[in-house]
């Protein structure tokens, strides 16, 4: 990422969404905060973020956290530099508590590509191991596992 560029085409949205999920299932916060503007403004549930050193801050002490994350996005709506998005994610605690997150986001890109804004909406919902849908080694999820939709999700 940074490519595509806005304004947006459903191919082109639909893309973005997946680079962001793989940059995100990589779980590098160095590399994630790339494709987002120095100035950066986020709001991820009640915390606020501005800048790509606390977009580094954040997601370090959000993956030392989050253990075993693994992420699906999934194009919800796009506008000529804006797009929607819902998500969920599968995580467990120290104790080896899971969860399966789920979530909306709304980004806004600059005319490089890089992301300005992005708000987020998120709720955790405790499931037991068994119920694990997102099952791929770490790393990015392979073309041929399915979606949100798919998934029921």
């Amino acid at each position: 990422m940074p490519a595509p560029l806005p304004p947006f085409t459903h191919e082109s949205a639909t893309q973005k969404v997946r680079l962001a999920e793989d940059g995100w299932n990589s779980r590098d916060p160095q590399r994630v905060s790339l494709v987002y503007t120095p100035d950066s403004q986020w709001r991820n549930r009640a915390e606020f973020v501005t800048g790509r050193a606390d977009i580094v801050a954040f997601l370090t002490r959000k993956w030392a956290k989050e253990l075993d994350y693994r992420l699906i996005k999934e194009l919800w709506a796009f506008t000529d530099n804006r797009i929607a998005v819902r998500f969920a994610y599968e995580w467990h605690d120290d104790s080896k508590n899971w969860f399966r997150s789920y979530g909306n986001e709304n980004w806004e890109f600059d005319a490089e590509g890089l992301m300005q804004r992005r708000f987020a909406c998120i709720n955790d919902l405790p499931i037991k191991e068994s119920d694990r849908k997102f099952h791929w080694p770490l790393g990015r999820r392979p073309d041929d596992h399915p979606g949100l939709s798919d998934l029921g999700l």
